[in-house]
């Protein structure tokens, strides 16, 4: 039961003036108000409260500069045809958030509590929802570690944010199938590490894969496990899938996975449909041969920014394995207009994943 706190809110006096929505950016754009509760040992939860967007002052001792104790979490929400908001699956995200808070010794939120404050926001900034065709409301709810000590030892005082951004596609292919390098040097994460946590340190050190991969025009990286570089695990801001002989792969969650809510949908979707799928461990040697004898039907990506992202080339080794003609696949054509159609309300929701405001 959602505990009683007070939600303060400070709206502002005067309003940004807001981007073009048919030509937006992903991250590029924030709203008017924003919401920030803050935790101090011995004390709890207090404070909570919406403001204007604003800039955050923090000591230079703060924990989150020296030790890196932060975790996010990312989810949309959508305008419909008759101009009701829904948001997709929100408590599943605030579950990850405190699993991400409980690995680096972060307190956890009162989740009730939490999405009720994020509907408050949306509600306040509800004119900031886009409308345009595979447009939304991007949501980044974090926190950071703010007590001034630089003795390792988790934060006494912390605080948690929520921003709001309106967002196009998340890859400037969007629909359209993207191109991923298999790393083999860098290494993400290994299980008993962080890589199952939604944490910014994880995403630190894809950055040099991530980079190099782009300068021969490959959108993201495909990492593989930390231990034998052999075992295939996730692309760089998404979970992945391979359609091969019929039957749909991905790997299996082992702790250096992040668990995606995107992934679960996938997952439940394929299995209403009654299309075999299974979670495994899945070399990228089988990928390669599966390719090779054309039982490598397609790959694509799943995640809360991109939703579903079509793979048309893997570069391992120095060969490129083009899936299905480098063009999207109708499963993965199926899955994205099934799941966005239910996430913006075009389409019925069987599962009740949608939240409507």
């Amino acid at each position: 039961m959602m505990k009683d706190y007070t939600l303060e809110m400070k709206l502002c006096s005067e309003r940004k003036e807001k981007p073009q929505f048919d030509r937006l950016e992903f991250g590029k754009n924030f709203t008017d108000h924003m919401f920030m509760w803050d935790y101090t040992e011995g004390i709890g939860w207090h404070d909570a409260r919406i403001v204007p967007y604003q800039p955050i002052t923090l000591d230079p001792a703060a924990t989150v500069f020296h030790y890196g104790q932060t975790v996010f979490e990312g989810l949309k929400a959508y305008l419909t045809k008759d101009e009701q908001v829904l948001l997709f699956r929100p408590e599943q995200n605030m579950k990850r958030f405190n699993r991400s808070n409980d690995r680096l010794c972060m307190p956890h939120i009162d989740e009730e509590f939490a999405l009720h404050a994020l509907k408050e926001l949306i509600r306040v900034e509800r004119d900031w929802i886009p409308s345009a065709e595979g447009t939304s409301l991007y949501i980044r709810p974090f926190m950071i570690a703010t007590d001034a000590y630089l003795g390792v030892a988790p934060s006494k005082k912390y605080t948690f944010m929520i921003i709001l951004s309106p967002v196009g596609a998340y890859y400037k292919e969007g629909i359209n199938p993207v191109k991923i390098a298999v790393e083999s040097e860098y290494v993400r994460a290994v299980a008993g590490g962080t890589g199952n946590a939604k944490t910014a340190g994880n995403y630190a050190s894809s950055l040099k894969a991530s980079e190099v991969a782009g300068k021969s025009g490959y959108s993201q990286v495909l990492w593989l496990d930390g231990r034998e570089k052999k075992y295939i695990e996730e692309v760089g801001s998404m979970n992945i899938f391979f359609k091969i002989n019929g039957e749909v792969v991905t790997p299996e969650l082992n702790g250096s996975i992040l668990e995606g809510i995107t992934r679960k949908s996938i997952i439940e979707l394929l299995n209403y449909w009654n299309i075999p799928v299974v979670e495994r461990k899945i070399s990228i040697d089988e990928i390669h041969q599966a390719y090779h004898e054309g039982t490598l039907e397609e790959a694509f990506g799943t995640g809360t920014a991109a939703v579903i992202s079509p793979v048309g080339e893997f570069l391992w080794n120095n060969e490129k394995m083009a899936i299905n003609n480098g063009e999207t696949g109708p499963l993965a054509k199926k899955l994205y207009d099934t799941l966005t159609s239910i996430q913006n309300g075009k389409a019925p929701d069987p599962f009740g994943w949608t939240v409507r405001l």
